[in-house]
């Protein structure tokens, strides 16, 4: 088979679907050899993912209003069988065959937490992109439930396959943590949140808990939040400030990649209290290095962490302080958090995607 991978998208971006595009083009012509792999770039792209897939560069960008249409046209000379669009927006021809990934349907659950602009452009893709695709695949069963009942999706058309753990993601040696916290002015043992400061990450609630835990418990460890600056981020530091958090709350901005799995073995626990995720690779990621991990139980985040966390309800400020609490005054229970989560994250992998996604192909070209 021919097959296309569109990966215009990492680009413009590192975040967790970039991170998804980088591993599928590395993977899949690795354990499908036997296909022609076609690797279509954002012009002036320097990565190369592959060497043994064959590169186009493509004049048409990500997210661009005509990109349905002028995509295609950089497609046809390729003869592809089949074209798959990791970021859920195929082009309307060029291919034989179209795969679709939709990793959440955040902008039709809670619209309020996008802007204006990027409700708009979503809801003008989806419906069409669901409609055109061949096959569908989603990060996970929440998200193919979604699909069903907010975009009456046909349930034989979409194949859940979950994403994998990077693997820089397990327990540093102590010294390699000790200098990485050292360079951050980090001490060991705080609480970590992972993430784009924007509203469906719940960092309000988050930042409540936490003034709650230090009323009851003064000695708590600061509260680190890493990520990238999203929209409200200015809102949630004035609440830290009207809580009285800034002495003990660190907003790092644009945290250096390379630092985070040192990092998350340094952090006394990781907490990601989210109203909405298509995956949750922090929580995937702490449970990897060793970190006992709190999550909010909804949507796709049970289906990673399992019997490996502790969840509460993302609206419940009482339930996410103890549960906090817990994670890091239990002992018993950070040796069950921390022993059962690098068993569950052993059975993430990107080779696992990669082969059930290739057998998404098969089954597709052989319909």
């Amino acid at each position: 088979m021919r097959l296309g991978l569109d990966v215009r998208l990492t680009y413009y971006t590192h975040g967790g679907i970039a991170k998804y595009i980088r591993r599928l083009a590395e993977f899949l012509p690795q354990i499908g050899p036997a296909h022609t792999h076609f690797h279509f770039y954002r012009r002036g792209h320097a990565d190369l993912f592959a060497r043994s897939a064959q590169r186009v560069d493509c004049f048409t960008p990500a997210h661009h209003r005509l990109e349905t249409w002028a995509l295609g046209a950089e497609l046809f000379p390729h003869q592809l069988d089949l074209l798959h669009s990791p970021d859920f927006i195929p082009p309307r021809w060029g291919a034989k065959r179209f795969v679709i990934t939709v990793h959440d349907l955040a902008f039709l659950r809670y619209p309020q937490f996008l802007t204006a602009e990027s409700r708009r452009y979503y809801n003008e893709q989806i419906q069409s992109a669901v409609s055109r695709a061949h096959a569908i695949a989603a990060d996970s069963h929440a998200t193919q439930v979604d699909l069903i009942n907010l975009l009456n999706a046909p349930e034989e058309k979409i194949t859940v396959i979950h994403l994998g753990l990077d693997e820089q993601f397990h327990p540093r040696p102590p010294e390699e943590v000790s200098a990485v916290l050292a360079r951050h002015r980090l001490p060991r043992g705080f609480i970590l949140f992972v993430g784009t400061f924007e509203p469906r990450k719940n960092v309000p609630t988050l930042l409540k808990a936490y003034a709650a835990l230090r009323a009851q418990w003064p000695e708590a460890p600061p509260l680190v939040l890493a990520g990238n600056r999203g929209w409200l981020f200015e809102e949630a530091q004035t609440l830290a400030r009207e809580l009285k958090l800034h002495a003990h709350t660190y907003f790092m901005e644009n945290f250096p990649s390379a630092d985070l799995p040192a990092t998350y073995c340094g952090a006394g626990v990781t907490v990601l209290p989210s109203y909405y995720e298509g995956f949750g690779f922090p929580v995937l990621e702490a449970m990897g290095s060793g970190t006992p991990v709190v999550m909010s139980n909804v949507s796709s985040l049970p289906e990673v962490g399992g019997e490996a966390v502790l969840s509460c309800d993302p609206t419940d400020e009482a339930a996410l302080t103890e549960a906090l609490y817990r994670a890091l005054t239990d002992s018993a229970l950070r040796e069950r958090l921390i022993s059962s989560g690098l068993a569950r994250a052993k059975t993430f992998t990107w080779e696992k995607t990669a082969q059930e996604t290739l057998a998404l192909y098969e089954r597709v070209m052989g319909k």
